[in-house]
């Protein structure tokens, strides 16, 4: 979620830069703009970051992709100049698809609470009254008295019909993301709590990518809420092979800060909601201690996947209290559905790279002061081959991507391991980040007969940064590798690397600090790979932020906060999602 503050504990010129960059080798082929219809400018409208993908398994050139998108939001100019708040009760869950693998993609527009209608001008105005309007993300959550929060995850699964889960009744895109209450006023008051998890779902992608809000259902709240509980860093799953006992069922996994505390020091067990109906009624377990605390540890970042044989695979990052940087990655799982789990297992060590606490947002971070937060660069991304759609062909082997900062500050790495016996042991992990590269956020996706692994990586190619005048560089990078029959990664190929672009003009909403989220994501069919990723090719450097940052980090109050529209190019704030699809290398 772009506004969530919670941590786990208490961090040139152009031609200069481009020097130091190496040459992009050639490309498999191009990428693309995925959010297509975030806007240039103004900031924060122009802001899209966390993107999740999903491929349909059984029409495998379809593809759904969801970020948090500011779309909708008021620009700087209305009220205060110099402030660009996420305007109240405006969702950012924006939602896009793809019909031809991910090599061009739709974002559709629906209608719903919206601040489009707030421009403002140069100087004071009035505050912002949004309307109900056009808007470029989920429906039905102003109907329903919700906010679309962000944090997207999305899954295909099969659809529902009369004799239980079949392909033949085609298939269903589920959502899920976080919600708020439209209302302040608790008696107005959808659900109980700070943050809820809820997820949307539609039977036609076609109709729902041509602007159709009927082809969506009404949000279903999936968390079990209570008056303290803010959900947060979830991720869903739909058991998408025929071959598996529980075929259709739907997970969704995530971290329950309890006592909305924000994870320092107090409960944030890890929980998982199962659905068997398709997605209309959820029941929700708790499969981790919930205690914070020097004994216990503290937990968040969980990916969730199935074998073909229904066996449910949750993996979350696990760090011990007190001992800065150092944890592992903890694997439970669960042969009956989603009924009962197995005892948390660490299955190898990480290290989460947090050399820095950012003296001006006071967080992890890694390119430099006032930096983008890296909350969950170390949690891991698994995927399974498990022979989606009907399963028959799965090697069920699973791989664990992450990022790790075990050889120390600007020398992050991108790793990946994997198990062919269902998680009992792992190999030993390997780095895979080009030469020059410093992994910011990775995922992977194996193909479903396991012969082919894709890993998108986030990096940034300058060192840390001790002031925020020199320039730094981010980019997007796309790798394959080929898979033996007894499980063993072949050398890897770059398939693609993106354009480079300076975080510097990315930004949180509240103007201190850069913003690129916590998350990118890789799918893989048997003909391709397909992945997204954050990326600031298109953003514009704002020298008098860059001034006001700093002044924050030397205590400098003379320099007061710049108005954007007023001081910085156009293009300030103008973060993208781009993605790429690319075919089997070696079919």
């Amino acid at each position: 979620m772009q506004a969530s503050t919670h941590a786990r504990y208490l961090g040139l010129t152009i031609a200069l830069l481009l020097t130091v960059l190496p040459a992009p080798p050639a490309a498999q082929s191009g990428d693309t703009l995925v959010t297509v219809g975030s806007p240039p400018t103004p900031f924060s409208r122009n802001k899209q970051n966390e993107p999740a993908l999903a491929v349909d398994a059984h029409m495998s050139n379809v593809l759904a992709a969801g970020a948090n998108d500011n779309i909708d939001m008021e620009a700087c100019n209305a009220g205060d100049d110099s402030t660009c708040p996420f305007t109240q009760g405006v969702g950012v869950s924006g939602i896009y698809f793809s019909f031809d693998r991910g090599l061009t993609w739709v974002q559709p527009s629906y209608t719903g609470w919206s601040a489009r209608n707030c421009v403002g001008a140069p100087g004071p105005d009035p505050d912002c009254a949004p309307q109900v309007g056009p808007i470029g993300t989920l429906p039905w959550y102003y109907e329903n008295g919700l906010v679309s929060d962000g944090d997207p995850a999305v899954a295909f699964g099969p659809r529902p019909g009369s004799t239980g889960f079949s392909w033949a009744n085609g298939s269903r895109l589920y959502y899920a993301n976080l919600a708020a209450n439209f209302s302040a006023v608790r008696s107005e008051q959808s659900f109980k709590g700070f943050e809820a998890l809820a997820v949307s779902r539609t039977d036609n992608v076609q109709a729902a990518a041509a602007g159709d809000k009927s082809a969506w259902m009404p949000p279903v709240i999936v968390s079990k809420q209570n008056a303290a509980l803010f959900e947060d860093k979830e991720q869903i799953w739909a058991d998408n092979a025929e071959s598996s006992p529980f075929f259709g069922n739907v997970y969704v996994c995530s971290a329950a800060f309890r006592s909305n505390s924000r994870g320092l020091g107090l409960p944030v067990p890890i929980l998982v909601a199962t659905s068997t109906d398709g997605g209309d009624t959820w029941t929700t377990r708790q499969v981790t201690e919930a205690a914070t605390n020097v004994e216990q540890g503290s937990r968040s970042g969980c990916t969730i996947r199935t074998d073909s044989h229904g066996v449910v695979y949750l993996a979350f990052a696990h760090f011990q209290v007190g001992t800065p940087g150092i944890g592992a990655h903890t694997l439970v799982t669960s042969t009956d559905g989603g009924q009962t789990w197995t005892r948390p297992r660490d299955i190898f060590q990480v290290n989460d790279g947090c050399f820095r606490i950012d003296p001006v947002i006071f967080r992890c971070v890694e390119d430099g002061i006032a930096g983008a937060r890296m909350d969950l660069s170390a949690a891991p991304s698994l995927d399974i081959a498990n022979g989606a759609p009907a399963g028959v062909d799965a090697t069920d082997q699973i791989v664990d991507t992450w990022v790790d900062g075990r050889d120390g500050l600007n020398h992050e790495q991108v790793m990946v391991s994997s198990s062919t016996n269902g998680g009992s042991t792992w190999a030993a992990p390997q780095r895979v980040a080009r030469p020059g590269d410093r992994g910011y956020y990775a995922a992977s996706g194996i193909s479903p007969d396991g012969r082919d692994l894709y890993i998108v990586y986030n990096a940034f190619t300058t060192p840390f940064r001790e002031t925020t005048f020199e320039a730094r560089a981010l980019v997007g990078v796309v790798l394959h590798a080929e898979i033996d029959s007894g499980g063993t990664l072949s050398a890897w190929t770059e398939l693609h690397r993106g354009a480079p672009g300076d975080p510097r003009g990315s930004s949180q909403n509240d103007l201190q600090a850069e913003f690129l989220g916590d998350y990118v994501y890789a799918v893989a069919t048997r003909d391709y790979g397909a992945a997204v990723w954050n990326d600031v090719r298109n953003a514009a450097d704002c020298p008098a932020i860059d001034a006001w940052r700093m002044a924050l980090r030397t205590g400098d109050s003379s320099v007061l906060r710049p108005a954007p529209q007023q001081a910085c190019p156009a293009g300030f704030g103008n973060s993208d999602i781009f993605g790429g699809s690319f075919l089997d290398p070696t079919p």
